[in-house]
């Protein structure tokens, strides 16, 4: 056992007994004869628990309990009392006692509700200190994350907030582009304008082309009122393309016309209607390499890619995901009602080894999950699903020790590149990049390894 106490007793005897038996079980141990003295000590050092007697002159240890439990709700106080009477210990309890124990007292018994209670004031206060990192840690708007990469996001996304420049936002699935571009929204001068997005692969080229520009009343079958479009809607404010790289091109050619003259021209209409609106665009896709094989304008590209942000994924953000995990805990328990405090060590091993291929959203599915499941006060991991308890990070193989096993460097390369491919979600345009290899030649050994390029 360890631990601090202060044992609090009119009776010197009595704390000098326990005192003993604490410190002989590896206790540290301090004693008080009085209320009074032992409210002064809390206030000068720190201790894990406070024992105190319920039967003291002067303030009753009923009464300091409420006291250290109004001014330290992180020190769990265990009452002794030699009335075991059922009211005594409910008395104790509505005084916020943690625990309590009857005299005359046994040892063995008292050391137990102590180490828990020690346990409990330890949980408490690692729960205050992630807590207190989610509050403090880095944000944007409403994105959270302290890691080195986050700040520098933040800090290219203060600078444009501000600028009429439109902004494409690329990364993988789940990384939270449009956060990013509601973030913006909200540090930008058009805050208090609408924020309005639409996802362009949700909807067929007629239904989005009406859903951006609007229709006129009979401009096709179910068109019985006139609707002005999203364009409109999101007048003075901002609008998010997200999914534009399933944009059909015959609907791009109407987008960048639209861009480029800032007027909208509504479905079965034959008047042009002007806007403002700042334009953010989102995809997960490699749109360079979707010009380069003419499945996307490039006109239209540069139109839209007047400044691009690129979000980072989970497994590059560290500690960001300890961090994310404790928020959505905090978050989904206090929705459930339930007394969920956060991570233990071994899940959090377990978070922090995974790759998280569907980042932020899978991480706030697998949250809900665990905190939708678990039956204790901290999520465990068997409250996490089979992948993240049994995964095994991937390495690229190339050899071992015997002379048979060994590869040569081609193969060496090749297994590398492809790992590299896989691992950024076959984004070729970021995979060349993080093998220093410009598209072209990254394209040529593709090619040679009987890769698609499409």
């Amino acid at each position: 056992m360890n631990g601090k106490v202060l044992v609090v007793d009119d009776e010197q005897s009595m704390c000098e007994l326990i005192d003993t038996d604490l410190r002989l079980r590896g206790m540290e141990s301090s004693w008080c004869t009085s209320a009074n003295d032992a409210l002064r000590t809390v206030q000068e050092q720190e201790f894990d628990v406070v024992l105190t007697d319920v039967r003291m002159p002067g303030t009753d240890g009923l009464q300091l309990c409420r006291q250290i439990t109004d001014n330290r709700p992180d020190i769990p106080v265990v009452v002794m009392t030699a009335f075991g009477s059922l009211e005594t210990a409910v008395a104790a309890i509505r005084a916020g006692a943690y625990d309590f124990v009857t005299k005359p007292i046994e040892m063995d018994l008292l050391a137990l509700t102590i180490e828990r209670a020690c346990k409990h004031s330890r949980l408490q206060q690692q729960v205050q200190v992630l807590s207190e990192a989610v509050q403090r840690t880095g944000r944007f708007g409403e994105m959270l994350g302290d890691s080195q990469v986050m700040h520098g996001l933040y800090d290219q996304l203060a600078r444009i907030a501000d600028s009429e420049a439109s902004v494409l936002i690329t990364g993988e699935s789940g990384t939270g582009k449009e956060l990013v571009a509601r973030s913006i929204h909200q540090k930008s001068r058009r805050v208090e304008k609408p924020f309005v997005a639409v996802n362009c692969a949700a909807l067929s080229e007629t239904l989005l082309e009406s859903e951006l520009f609007g229709h006129s009343k009979g401009a096709f079958t179910d068109a019985r009122t006139e609707r002005k479009g999203l364009f409109l809607e999101a007048e003075g404010g901002t609008l998010l393309l997200d999914e534009m790289g399933e944009m059909p091109m015959a609907m791009q050619v109407k987008l960048l016309r639209a861009l480029e003259e800032n007027r909208v021209r509504p479905v079965g209409s034959d008047k042009e209607i002007p806007f403002d609106v700042r334009i953010l665009t989102a995809t997960n896709r490699d749109l360079e390499s979707a010009v380069e094989e003419n499945r996307f304008r490039e006109d239209l590209y540069y139109r839209i890619n007047v400044i691009q942000v690129e979000l980072p994924p989970l497994r590059s953000r560290g500690m960001d995901v300890l961090l994310l995990s404790q928020h959505y805990v905090e978050q989904f328990a206090e929705r459930a009602k339930k007394e969920i405090v956060g991570i233990s060590e071994q899940a959090a091993e377990k978070l922090l080894s995974y790759s998280w291929p569907g980042n932020i959203r899978e991480l706030r599915n697998i949250m809900e999950r665990a905190v939708a499941l678990t039956r204790f006060d901290k999520i465990a991991v068997e409250d996490l699903p089979e992948k993240i308890r049994n995964y095994q990070s991937s390495q690229v193989f190339i050899g071992g020790a015997d002379p048979m096993e060994l590869v040569s460097m081609e193969e060496v390369e090749r297994r590398y590149i492809l790992h590299v491919l896989d691992t950024v979600d076959q984004n070729k345009t970021l995979a060349a990049r993080v093998l220093g290899l410009d598209r072209k030649t990254l394209y040529r050994k593709l090619k040679q390894y009987g890769v698609d390029n499409d």
